[in-house]
């Protein structure tokens, strides 16, 4: 059990007298490595190390040790700069403010009980109780009022299912019984297939604060991929300063709790750590704080980190990180406070490691004595933590003060079980109401060509610079270039199509951010959307200087990282659904080690949390004998989560196509992701460039019909790169009579506009399905059944590679036989 540490007020008269240079001999030694020492677990399990750098015996000795081998412990010497460590240390050795016990004494009971009333009411559901680390919630409580004090106007918070019902109750402030009705299970058939268990959901409310500020909460929803929902909060608060243009540190603050085990295993934290001081995905400081159990389901702290403490994965950045014993919960609150303030007079990071235990099991239903008899019967044995505080504080009134608080969660209960229908615990931000989720209802589409007149008046902003700026010679040509396709003396390419879509874009209003490995050159250096000065390395961005009165253009150069990034842009298209969110992988196969992002909040986010998102996700894809790492951005597996219209899934094959793509998501209110598998060699290839006029066509056709061949007696249907190879081998052939449809659109499928373009060649013998992934790869699985579907009585082949458990082969000679391969089977009868 903790004992609360002694104020520095309390300081001896030796220590006082002692030579400034002993002094600081003595108490730099505990700075350095008190917190070894520190009396940090309430149940005495993790236990102090001796350190031989700090003396034991003498005045001052006893005075350090008390700073820093007491209840908290902190990591803060390895900070670089001076300034910073000298704050912390004078805010710790200083004599500590008074803390508010009846509040927090008030708060602790209140997430006591409503633990204690879900546990005896809804035996056996799981509920991933707070108990054992409840001093999280005077914690919280303690920041958001340090936190208004300074001018905070909304929390945007982050967490797993470890204690978010309490937090949604005490914190976000919902009604107990909204809650309670989770557990009643009430209206079953409006989820049919849909929504969500009660503590992945999200929450928003309002805290007043001690002070009387307004604080608005947001608790961003969350999947059981832990910590996946940490840089979607973050992208989520990077949002809210660029649309209001707040980009100081004051107005909105992300907190993160996160779980000890997750904290040291899930590499998506150190991604999320890492994006503290880039720019474009600052957010002015994140407190995190660990809600440690010391146990991770059934697995012990030495076999989860192979640090002493799981929070030492910070130390990689210069911030500090305060251990706090969770059952001194003067301490507790002290240290959020000293914590919100660090984050606001330095805009930084800052962790605080919540030191407690696990009451129950991982989940109510688990029985923890199993794996850790001798942990369990301590806890059995030991009270709850409101019991030991109001004994420390010396308060009479506790029985009364519970059984008004308990007889009050038990009407909410009540209450709940008589309601018919559930409650949402969230209220959707104004900047929503113009854009609808659901099935695509053609009533959606919009305009989205321009004229030769603006385009030409787009190309000349794009491809001009100042007169003093030394451009370097390639890019120089590469402007000529594209200023002679905005004028259409060119055919325009894939690169001048999306400087044209973004520019029009945010000329009309519409902010752009692209983000991604190496994007502002991009990975086959077709973008150069940033200018490169060659003589003193400045910048100079087109796209931002557009008109006088553009929207704000972002195209950032990424970490890199693949789940960290798409986790914060996707955060990002969720608070910023009027501007275009794209991010970029490298090579689309990269896009992998992000699938959680895309299985969890992507494809799922409206269906489990009627969340919408317009995010963009641009994945190079195309057999070029490049290997199997940079062929396939694995379109099966997006199709494969493709269901209820979750998502557009597009593989443009021509510059006007993907221009047209790209205004289309960004103008119409139809808010869906967005997957586009762009190409790599076809970026510069003179088959896929289009003229100038395509980008006044007034819609991108999800079907691209033949113009060269009608009434064929065979139909080539493909999408992407194989449609232009198979062009040129028509030529050489001098093939007459095989048509070749591009599938632009996979998913949603255009089934109407694929039916009407196979009735313009009814006599065709065959209908063949090519493309170059392995049969157990690609869209085929998908796709040919819908063809067979309106094919009718028309057989339907197909041709593609051997079914392989590598996407591609690693010879260049070896795909360039493949491929030659693929295309003669495509021109012969019987390609299956």
């Amino acid at each position: 059990m903790a004992t609360r540490s002694k104020t520095s007020a309390e300081t001896s008269t030796a220590v006082l007298d002692a030579p400034n240079g002993e002094r600081e001999r003595v108490f730099d030694a505990f700075r350095r490595w008190g917190y070894l020492e520190a009396d940090l677990d309430p149940l005495g399990f993790l236990r102090p190390v001796p350190h031989t750098a700090l003396p034991i015996d003498g005045e001052l000795a006893q005075e350090a040790r008390r700073v820093y081998c007491g209840t908290v412990g902190v990591e803060f010497m390895h900070i670089t700069d001076p300034a910073r460590r000298r704050w912390i240390q004078e805010r710790l050795e200083a004599p500590q403010p008074a803390v508010d016990q009846g509040r927090a004494l008030d708060l602790l009971i209140r997430a006591e009980l409503f633990e204690q009333v879900l546990q005896q009411r809804y035996l056996g559901n799981k509920r991933f109780s707070l108990e054992g680390v409840t001093a999280l919630i005077p914690l919280i409580d303690e920041i958001i009022e340090a936190a208004g004090q300074q001018g905070l106007a909304e929390l945007v918070m982050g967490m797993s299912h470890r204690g978010r019902l309490n937090v949604i109750v005490q914190v976000a402030r919902r009604s107990p019984e909204e809650v309670f009705a989770g557990f009643e299970d009430i209206d079953p058939r409006s989820v049919l297939g849909s929504g969500d268990v009660k503590y992945h959901m999200g929450a928003t409310g309002e805290y007043i604060t001690r002070s009387g500020a307004r604080v608005h909460i947001h608790l961003v929803s969350n999947p059981s991929h832990l910590e996946a929902v940490d840089p979607v909060t973050i992208g989520r608060t990077r949002a809210k300063h660029d649309r209001t243009g707040e980009h100081g540190t004051k107005k909105y603050l992300p907190l993160l709790v996160h779980g000890d085990a997750a904290f040291a295993g899930q590499g998506i934290v150190a991604e999320t750590l890492n994006f503290a001081d880039l720019p474009g995905y600052t957010v002015g400081g994140t407190v995190h704080i660990i809600a440690n159990n010391l146990i991770g389901f059934t697995t012990v702290p030495r076999e989860l980190h192979s640090s002493r403490f799981a929070a030492q994965l910070a130390r990689r950045q210069s911030i500090p990180i305060f251990h706090v014993n969770g059952e001194d919960v003067d301490a507790v609150i002290r240290v959020g406070r000293i914590a919100l303030e660090y984050r606001y007079a330095f805009g930084t990071d800052v962790v605080v490691d919540l030191i407690g235990y696990r009451r129950h099991g991982h989940s109510e239903v688990d029985d923890p004595t199993i794996t850790q008899p001798l942990l369990y019967k301590a806890i059995k044995e030991h009270p709850p933590l409101w019991e030991i505080y109001s004994e420390d504080i010396g308060v009479e009134d506790g029985p009364a003060r519970v059984q008004k608080i308990r007889d009050e969660l038990e009407a909410a209960q009540k209450k709940a079980g008589s309601l018919t229908k559930k409650p949402t615990l969230r209220d959707l931000p104004t900047y929503w109401d113009n854009y609808k989720g659901g099935r695509y209802k053609p009533e959606y589409e919009v305009d989205s060509g321009l004229s030769a007149d603006e385009l030409r008046e787009l190309a000349k902003a794009l491809t001009t610079y100042p007169e003093d700026f030394h451009i370097h010679p390639k890019v120089k040509r590469l402007l000529e270039q594209r200023a002679e396709m905005g004028s259409g003396k060119r055919p325009v390419d894939y690169g001048m199509a999306e400087a044209l879509a973004f520019g029009s874009l945010v000329k009309a209003g519409v902010p752009v951010r692209l983000s991604g490995q190496d994007s502002r050159r991009g990975t086959f250096n077709q973008r150069h959307s940033v200018l490169v000065d060659i003589e003193n390395e400045s910048e100079y961005v087109p796209l931002q200087h557009i008109s006088s009165d553009q929207a704000r253009c972002d195209i950032l150069n990424s970490t890199l990282s693949e789940a960290g990034v798409l986790g914060f842009e996707y955060g990002y298209s969720r608070d910023y659904p009027e501007a275009l969110v794209l991010w970029e992988a490298q090579f689309g196969d990269f896009v992998n080690v992000a699938q959680a992002v895309i299985d969890q909040f992507i494809s799922a986010g409206e269906e489990k949390w009627n969340l919408l998102s317009g995010v963009v996700l641009l994945l190079p894809h195309g057999y070029e004998g490049q290997g199997p790492e940079h062929s396939s951005a694995r379109i099966e597996r997006f199709l494969q989560l493709a269901a209820r219209d979750n998502f557009q899934i597009c593989q443009p094959s021509s510059a006007a196509q993907y221009f047209h793509l790209l205004r289309r998501q960004a103008l119409r209110h139809w808010r869906k992701p967005l997957i586009v598998f762009t190409p790599k060699s076809m970026l510069r290839n003179p088959d896929a460039a289009s003229p100038i006029e395509d980008f006044a066509q007034p819609h991108v056709l999800n079907v691209l019909p033949d113009k060269e061949v009608t009434q064929a007696k065979r139909v080539l249907l493909c999408t992407g790169k194989i449609g232009h190879e198979l062009r040129e081998e028509r030529k050489k052939r001098k093939d007459n009579s095989t048509a070749i449809v591009f599938l632009e659109q996979m998913y949603p499928f255009p089934e109407a506009e694929l039916i009407a373009e196979l009735e313009k060649h009814s006599s065709a013998r065959d209908i063949v399905w090519v493309q170059e992934e392995p049969a157990n790869m690609g869209a085929m699985f998908y796709v040919l059944p819908r063809l067979r579907h309106i094919a009718g009585d028309r057989p339907v082949l197909s041709v593609k590679r051997s079914a392989s458990a590598s996407p591609a082969t690693g010879s260049a000679k070896a795909h360039e036989m493949e491929q030659n391969t693929l295309l003669t089977l495509a021109f012969t009868i019987g390609g299956e």
